[in-house]
């Protein structure tokens, strides 16, 4: 839902071109809206793709998921991985939701 909100923001912005045909100057409520729909676009376009997780370093070794029986049953469960061996993952994922909060609390991710 988030991305076809953003791009009919996206297309909006490129391809109506309401710069060109509307006068955001006209008072102050055509100002603080063209202000946000400048804003979001820009974070939308250049801030968000920019921002980095520790878990996008491809040289990561990440836990494959592994599943056991459980006895008597149909079902599975999930092994948990060795948190020593994976040691690195486990921080790069600490790190990660620490950004994710932090760019939560700076404006639900705005």
């Amino acid at each position: 839902m988030l991305h076809a909100v953003f791009q009919i923001l996206v297309d909006f912005v490129e391809q109506e071109k309401p710069d060109e045909i509307v006068d955001w100057n006209a008072d102050d409520t055509h100002k603080r809206d063209w202000r946000e729909i400048c804003e979001l676009y820009k974070w939308w376009k250049t801030k968000r793709p920019a921002r980095k997780s520790p878990l996008d370093d491809k040289r990561l070794k990440v836990p494959p998921l592994k599943f056991e029986d459980i006895p008597g049953t149909d079902h599975q469960k999930m092994v948990a991985p060795d948190k020593k061996k994976y040691a690195a993952y486990y921080k790069a994922l600490e790190k990660h939701w620490q950004q994710e909060k932090e760019w939560h609390e700076q404006g639900h991710g705005v």
